[in-house]
Parts: C-alpha cells; structure tokens; sequence
C-alpha cells in the first residue's frame, strides 16, 4: 500500500500501529473537527511518527464522524486523489465503520482490522498481505506514553541500574513482610535521623539520638532489629546501637538511602521483580512517571505508575499499595490506563493489606485485578500478574 487511511480514534493504539507494521507513504486520518483543529494533538502525533523513525507522512482531514453518507463521499474523494489505498478499520465510530464498508462495496478499496485480543490483523475485504498477520511489534513504556501525547520522566528510581541490586530485592521484602506491622514507624525513624539539606548532596552517614520525635509531639525509638536486619542485607553498615543513648550507621548508597526513606519502595521492587522474571514482558519500569503534555515544563501536569510493564504492544499498569487500598486510588489508576493505554490495557493493584469484598467490587467494575496480601504471602502474587497479563 501507499496510502493508509485512519478513522481516528480516542484510543492512541489504534492510530499508530497499522502505519508501524506496513509502513505506507501517506496516512491519511480522517478526524472529528476538535481533532482536526487540535495543532498541538496533531504535532504530537507527527513527533511520534519522527521518533519512531517511520517515514510516512501525517495527513489530517476534518470528517463528520457521524454521518455514513459524508464520510462516504470524503472517503470515495481520498481513494481518487491518493494512490493505492487500504482502510484501517480498527478504531473509529459506528458510522464511520459502515462508510468504510459502504466504500469497500462500491469502490473496492482493501480494509483490514486488528484485534487486540488475538494480537493478530485480519483481512476484512481485499487485503490478503493482513490474513491472520501476528503483531511482533514491541513497544517499550516510553512510546507508550509518546503516542498518547505524553513523555517518560525520569523517576524516583533509576531503572537503568536497578538491574545491580536484583539480587537485593526479594531478600529485601521477605524484610519487609517480617516487620510489616512496624513498617512505617521505623521508615519515619529513618526519615527523620536521614533529613538532608537543600541544594546538597545528602549525607550517607547517620548519627543520632536513640529517640527521636516523628511528629506531632510523638517519639519513636530506634528500631534495633530492622536496622539489624538492614546490615545484614547489606543495605547499611558500620552500624552502632547504644540504647537510651545514640544510632549511627552508613547507607550502602544513594539509591539504597531513596529506598529506606519510602514506605512503599519495597513493594514497587518486589512486583518490578516479579514481572521481570515472568520473561513475558519486553520492557519493565517502576516509579514510571507520565507527563500528560509531554512538554518537561514545571506546571505540566504528572502522574506517578509504580510499575509499567509491555507486553509487545500491550501496556500494562501496576498500583502498589503497602495500605489499605482506597476508591480514589482505583478511579485513579483506571484514568491513567484509558488515558495511556486505552481499550484492552490491563491494569491491576498490588496491596499488602486485605482487600475488602467492596474495593474489590470497584475494582472488578473498572476491570481491574485486585492481588492482596493472601496471594503474597502463599506465593501467588506472581501468578496472578501473569495470569491477568495473559487474559484475552
């Protein structure tokens, strides 16, 4: 094919990925007029097609994507003015799937589909190079968010070098799930023994008092055995308890300080993990960080996704949660997959607390998978990602 036409679609998939696999000349989207007018939409999308090195050129035509009679004449014009045209008919409304049709008919213009169920494009009508084609593409998280209009920034955790401390990790949250009830209180020890200066490197080295105050006139003693606990995974050393008197001890590094000083850090490595060693997916970041306008400035609008896993074209999003998990953590992440993901992204929330038959009731509504702390602690947590990840 030449030229490809698009029925543009909300759903930020259904846009790029027939350009991706067959590479056309032209892509010809026909577009809703808040589309069509939309100069930023518009350059976003032609950014993404120059990051993905595609060569094919963006063409957009404002369309009336409501009426079949309109968009059949606009499609019956585009076929006579651009050469050897293929319909996409993947995305688009109703009306506008029926004009394609009516087109397919009448002018004999080829149409295929894709199903992201099956993974696989289809022939629809005269497009025998679309028949049972799978889908091999692999799109990383970063070109996830970029054909939605967004960008990657850079997290609370550094994914290039995660890799050095896999060995680290589960050690780390059988930790964890051992003093999971004292959880929070020694992370605000460590807060408030660890605070560092503005505009300065923070210090790995620790000295303080025994008991410190944690808020709100409380005081929290040092919690001997998890920091023991911490030296022996290696996480600090030169550590030194006088009770009643003083702590001292160094963080292992910078890294490791950013993860002692996180309540839920623990349990964003553990699913990282656990995703990682499932070899289903292509590509695997925690502390994923969405900017919706993809503009870096410092009033754009960000979200945080604790893990963001690909799975060839498939995004999948990852709550974790070390609390209880709430109706607006839920809502919230249900945004961010239609928004970045849309139709047939899977999302999930991982929490180390039970989860209650009514958040789970939520959660089923907005197509969500619940893990909770039953399926960690008999070892399934791992099995359950998966499994949700495999689901047509």
């Amino acid at each position: 094919m030449k030229t490809l036409i698009e029925l543009y679609d909300d759903r930020p998939i259904e846009n790029v990925l027939a350009s991706e696999v067959f590479m056309p000349e032209k892509t010809v989207f026909l577009c809703p007029p808040e589309v069509a007018q939309n100069k930023l939409l518009k350059m976003k999308l032609k950014e993404y097609f120059s990051y993905r090195k595609l060569k094919t050129e963006p063409i957009f035509l404002e369309s009336s994507m409501y009426n079949a009679d309109k968009l059949l004449a606009q499609l019956t014009k585009v076929t006579k003015t651009y050469s050897d045209c293929v319909v996409d008919l993947t995305g688009g409304t109703e009306a506008a799937l029926f004009a394609c049709g009516m087109l397919t008919k009448s002018c004999g213009t080829p149409a295929f589909t894709y199903s992201r169920r099956k993974q696989k494009f289809f022939n629809i009508s005269g497009a025998p190079f679309a028949e049972n084609l799978p889908c091999t593409l692999e799109h990383s998280v970063e070109d996830c968010f970029r054909m939605a209009g967004g960008a990657l920034r850079k997290g609370r955790v550094d994914n290039a070098i995660l890799g050095r401390y896999s060995d680290k990790i589960e050690p780390y949250f059988k930790l964890y799930m051992k003093h999971r009830v004292g959880w929070t209180k020694a992370v605000s020890f460590i807060q408030q023994v660890s605070q560092g200066q503005k505009d300065k490197k923070p210090s790995l080295y620790v000295k303080s008092s025994y008991t410190v105050k944690t808020g709100r006139g409380s005081r929290t003693d040092a919690p001997e055995e998890i920091l023991r606990d911490y030296a022996s995974l290696g996480f600090i050393k030169k550590l030194k308890i006088k009770r009643g008197g003083s702590v001292s001890f160094e963080f292992a590094d910078q890294q490791v300080r950013t993860w002692m000083r996180d309540v839920g850090s623990v349990l964003e490595l553990y699913v990282w993990k656990l995703c990682l060693d499932s070899g289903l997916f292509g590509d695997v970041v925690t502390s994923a960080v969405v900017d919706w306008e993809g503009s870096f400035s410092g009033d754009s609008v960000t979200n945080e996704i604790d893990v963001m896993t690909m799975r060839g074209v498939m995004p999948f999003f990852i709550s974790c949660k070390t609390c209880a998990v709430s109706t607006e953590a839920i809502n919230e992440l249900a945004i961010l997959r239609d928004r970045f993901g849309g139709k047939g992204a899977k999302a999930a929330i991982v929490t180390a607390e039970r989860c209650r038959s009514i958040t789970r009731h939520r959660a089923s509504e907005l197509q969500i998978k619940v893990i909770d702390l039953d399926d960690i602690k008999s070892g399934k947590a791992g099995d359950r990602i998966r499994a949700h990840a495999e689901e047509e």
